[in-house]
């Protein structure tokens, strides 16, 4: 009996130490795929913050730390600091407020036309926060709808703004909670009523705490999305209201207080990581906490005067609040007759561009393409080296890489962008006169999506394939090539979308960096609204709707995708 236990012992001694040694060299290929988007995040995002928040907080090679104190002392940098955070929080509530009854719905309900109607409630997310304040401009400002009706004008006004958030982050409440709540077992809440439980008490006890983690994790986005507002809160409220970010491009830009522009980064990047730690926490507890169930067996269509009444009052705010600010838009883009804004757009008139502003339909594509590819380079080495969940020293370490990879959807854009011009401007890395550095800046918005979009899939995927693909001696590229890239194909193809989509959109940082003859479509609609006369205005409008049709032709070309998506398991945006 010794002799025989001595024998398996022998025996499994070497299967142990093959483990350890394919458990090494796991570590090691996950530390090898981590390497390169650290790289590119420290040369292309750590480098230039830092360069130009020393910059600003150096004199004569000595660090004055005491700027601080004085810069947050002054009474107009606390009021903006206090707009900031209770507009933050204010338009976080009226969001999770409006867009809540939406996540229901399209959880639980199918009606005609849901697929598109989702990629239409998505549309504003994707679309540059430049483009959402000329629509709500439309809507709410000087010879807008409103006021041609009724004589209202809501711009400089908080409400103009508040309003715009939640135009902006409503994607974000439905795609984050919906999600989750789809794929919820209704049985469970079922078993509550047969058990004498009213609806809403039921709701309140069974599938809320559910849900707990997932209207956390998006109020804490939609928190963050709105704490570091730049173009909205530029057009919509004048000169009365500024947050953080508006205040940071004043500083850096109009008066040059490169220290005061340095501290408001400071607290804008303090603030960012501890929304952002938050957020990763709410993500491991839903991670963890919840059995779900396949999201195409939970919805059914309406039953009852009630259910109806629901999808009737969401679709109605739907229209209200997202489509009409569009339908406006649309629509002062042809107040000319024979399409004459479209139309001027093909010639340079004046000296605001040094070529027609239509080139930026161009420029911006070329843009987008380019920045896409680098994002799904970055992004699937990164996703790739998230997807199983450590322990330990590595554990820690991953996490502290996937937070990273967060940052740029907080940091200030402006920052990153003036950061560019300070930074990179020796070889070498001499970068200021090169068109990638415009797709560089891009990709690092798109990078998070391309994550977010990635990692769900990938964890879903049967970790034993692998296992086995290892073990009849394949490398780890191998592995990801024949096993995960079959499997993921679709959710890459839905990353590049997204990634393609933000990317187009980009405004903070490529208002800084975009050659005057090579302007991006934000940045031509942002300076043609600086500029009086209703010839500028109305090509705004036009070079807007033409930047709103691409986004939501893309997006309906992924929620197509999306459908087809058997792992799209937690709810991730």
């Amino acid at each position: 009996m010794d002799l025989a236990r001595t024998e398996v012992e022998a025996g499994a001694r070497p299967r142990s130490s093959r483990s350890s040694r394919s458990s090494r060299r796991g570590s090691v290929a996950r530390l090898g795929l981590m390497a390169v988007p650290v790289a590119f995040f420290g040369v292309f995002f750590a480098y230039p913050v830092a360069a130009i928040t020393a910059r600003g907080l150096k004199a004569d090679g000595v660090w004055r730390f005491g700027r601080i104190a004085d810069v947050l002392g002054q009474s107009d940098i606390r009021h903006v600091l206090w707009f900031t955070t209770w507009q933050a929080l204010a338009s976080t509530a009226l969001t999770l407020l409006v867009a809540l009854p939406g996540a229901y719905v399209f959880a639980r309900f199918e009606f005609r036309g849901k697929q598109i109607l989702r990629a239409v409630v998505t549309v504003p997310f994707v679309l540059p926060t430049v483009v959402v304040g000329t629509a709500f401009l439309a809507l709410l400002g000087r010879g807008g709808l409103l006021d041609e009706l009724w004589g209202v004008r809501l711009d400089t006004t908080v409400w103009a703004i508040l309003l715009a958030h939640v135009f902006f982050n409503y994607a974000v409440v439905v795609r984050t909670v919906g999600g989750l709540w789809s794929q919820l077992d209704p049985r469970q809440e079922e078993a509550a009523r047969v058990l004498g439980a009213s609806p809403f008490a039921a709701w309140r006890r069974v599938t809320l705490p559910a849900l707990g983690p997932a209207v956390a994790a998006a109020a804490l986005m939609v928190f963050l999305f709105t704490f570091t507002s730049f173009g909205v809160v530029q057009i919509l409220g004048g000169p009365t209201f500024s947050t953080l970010e508006v205040e940071i491009y004043r500083q850096t830009s109009e008066i040059f207080d490169l220290s005061t522009a340095a501290v408001l980064t400071l607290v804008q990047f303090a603030a960012v990581g501890a929304i952002l730690a938050v957020h990763a926490r709410t993500v491991r507890r839903r991670e963890t906490a919840l059995r779900l169930v396949d999201a195409g067996a939970t919805a059914r269509r309406p039953r009852g005067a009630g259910q109806w009444a629901l999808l009737a009052g969401v679709l109605g705010s739907i229209a209200v609040l997202l489509v009409l600010p569009l339908a406006v838009l649309v629509e002062r883009s042809l107040d000319a007759p024979g399409f004459g804004y479209y139309k001027a757009l093909t010639r340079n008139e004046g000296s605001l561009f040094l070529v027609p502003p239509i080139d930026a339909v161009g420029n911006s594509l070329r843009y987008a393409f380019a920045a896409t590819a680098i994002a799904l380079l970055i992004g699937g080495l990164a996703a790739a080296a998230l997807t199983r969940r450590d322990t330990g020293r590595l554990g820690r370490l991953v996490r502290g890489f996937d937070a990273l990879l967060m940052l740029p959807l907080g940091v200030s854009a402006v920052t990153v962008g003036f950061g560019f011009l300070i930074a990179l401007d020796e070889p070498p890395l001499d970068l200021r006169s090169s068109w990638i550095l415009v797709p560089l800046a891009q990709a690092l918005v798109g990078v998070p999506f391309v994550v977010r979009t990635m990692l769900p899939v990938l964890r879903a995927v049967d970790g034993r394939l692998r296992e086995a693909a290892a073990v009849l001696g394949a490398s780890p590229w191998r592995v990801w090539r024949e096993v995960d890239l079959p499997m993921v194909r679709r959710a890459l193809l839905i990353a590049a979308g997204f990634a393609f989509a933000v990317s187009l959109g980009e405004f903070g940082a490529t208002v800084f960096i975009a050659r005057p003859d090579n302007p991006t479509l934000p940045v031509a609609v942002a300076r043609l609204l600086g500029r009086a006369g209703d010839l500028n205005y109305g090509q705004a409008m036009a070079l807007s709707t033409i930047l709103m049709l691409v986004c939501a032709v893309a997006l309906l070309v992924l929620e197509r995708l999306r459908t087809d998506l058997r792992s799209d398991r937690t709810g991730e945006f």
